[in-house]
């Protein structure tokens, strides 16, 4: 159907809010279509999608499968009062905790919201809870766990908070391990061994600030965490660092919280990111593609001593919208997908595809001063010519092209959708559909290659 752009652009810069906008182009794109890997505009151009929603579309752009369970549930049961039992939450609550009793031989429950903050506010809530209300939490530099008020202040960017002040107390942070940007002279396991002895060092004694040694209790209740950085541009560790960091914190009696809102389903390669690293936290928060962004369903997985009846009673915490039965409906035909085939074959062989060709373009293109990845997160660093300085300005005018629909594959026009991420905003983090094909991949690598060499020609 057509639409009139110019319009639209007129009446969305006078009656929208910006506040919960991003425009990464000027003027901002509309799409009017999508599906598998691409989305569409009103001329009816393919975009190659490279960020799939921020990872809430780890399945692909229409998705039959599950589509057809959300108008399932639309024919059957699309309302109901959250303070009444419908038959999916509670299947989807028994599939997710079974998975991780089997993987990890904690017994847990699940608690569902409508978004990975408001996910992350209630494991706050169980947190404070359990540990006889104590405010203050350790997260990494670099991470990300939403803008609400509470999430804010366990994110580490001030620019989230600079205007409404503080709920609560702010976070400490604490370095993450970034192995491209580690100090000369060490491996990124040393790197990696070092931060957990620094913050080790802070329970050494009472001077520290963090603990008290004459009744073995500390100042802090949890840890938060993503295992890969999202936001930070897929920062992968070094797969030793995170057994070191868990071994301090249980030593101390202090929770860890994974946060698996952008990682979770497969991204890397496993359900959850955090079994590459050997953990099992006290609290794992999901959300995004546990509906494949079809609707907005969010909860947490926390230990059975954390959130039972007895220590967080009924009442504890509300939505209006948690556990929805279109959301819980198709998150439980996800997992019902999910068991039918091997998922982390496919992926860690498609990221390795993928992350061998962005080797390959490494080698012609010094600007990319670096490349990683695990499953199919993937990250690329744009640099200056020294391979390592940040780039940001070569990377927005990378995304200005790509979004301007005049790249070209097999004599067609096309777009590319990047993200941006990382520290100094000059990461491309790669996070395609799940269901990527090898032939998508080769494009993928064709239209990089085009942007960087128009990008260098036009900055």
């Amino acid at each position: 159907m057509a639409i009139n752009e110019k319009q639209l652009l007129l009446d969305e810069a006078k009656y929208c809010s910006h506040g919960d906008t991003v425009h990464y182009v000027e003027p901002p794109k509309i799409f009017t279509n999508c599906e598998g890997s691409y989305l569409y505009d009103d001329q009816d151009i393919p975009y190659l999608d490279l960020q799939m929603w921020y990872s809430a579309v780890n399945f692909g752009y229409k998705n039959p499968r599950l589509d057809k369970a959300l108008i399932d549930q639309i024919n059957t049961l699309p309302q109901v009062a959250s303070q009444y039992l419908h038959p999916t939450k509670i299947q989807l609550s028994k599939a997710i905790a079974e998975d991780i009793f089997k993987k990890t031989g904690e017994a847990g429950r699940i608690h569902y919201n409508v978004g990975g903050s408001q996910a992350i506010e209630d494991s706050l809530k169980v947190v404070r809870n359990f540990t006889g209300g104590k405010s203050r939490m350790f997260a990494f530099e670099g991470g990300y766990h939403g803008r609400t008020l509470a999430a804010s202040s366990i994110t580490s960017s001030y620019r989230y908070r600079r205007r409404y002040g503080h709920f609560g107390d702010r976070a400490h942070f604490i370095p993450f391990p970034y192995p491209f940007r580690r100090p000369k002279g060490m491996t990124a396991e040393e790197y990696g061994d070092k931060l957990i002895a620094e913050f080790a060092r802070l329970f050494e004694t009472e001077y520290h600030g963090v603990w008290d040694p004459k009744v073995g209790e500390s100042e802090f209740a949890a840890f938060y965490m993503e295992t890969i950085q999202g936001t930070g541009g897929y920062v992968i560790p070094p797969k030793n660092f995170f057994t070191g960091l868990k071994k301090v914190l249980d030593d101390h009696g202090i929770l860890l919280v994974v946060d698996e809102v952008q990682m979770g389903f497969y991204r890397t390669g496993k359900l959850w990111s955090w079994e590459h690293f050997g953990i099992t936290p006290d609290i794992t928060v999901f959300g995004k593609a546990l509906t494949n962004g079809l609707n907005p369903l969010a909860g947490i997985w926390a230990k059975e001593a954390l959130i039972n009846p007895e220590v967080f009673p009924v009442g504890s915490t509300h939505s209006t919208f948690a556990s929805n039965p279109l959301g819980t409906a198709v998150g439980l035909e996800l997992m019902t997908m999910l068991a039918e085939k091997d998922y982390e074959k496919q992926i860690m062989e498609s990221g390795a595809y993928f992350l061998e060709g962005l080797k390959d373009l490494q080698t012609r293109h010094p600007e990319i001063g670096d490349v990683d990845g695990l499953g199919l997160a993937l990250r690329a660093e744009i640099c200056e010519i020294d391979g390592f300085t940040p780039n940001k300005a070569l990377l927005d005018k990378m995304v200005d092209i790509g979004l301007s629909g005049t790249l070209e594959y097999n004599g067609q026009k096309c777009g590319l959708v990047l993200d941006v991420g990382g520290y100094y905003k000059n990461v491309i983090t790669f996070a395609p559909s799940l269901e990527i094909s090898r032939a998508e991949i080769d494009q993928a690598l064709v239209l990089l290659e085009q942007l960087l060499n128009r990008a260098k020609k036009e900055i």
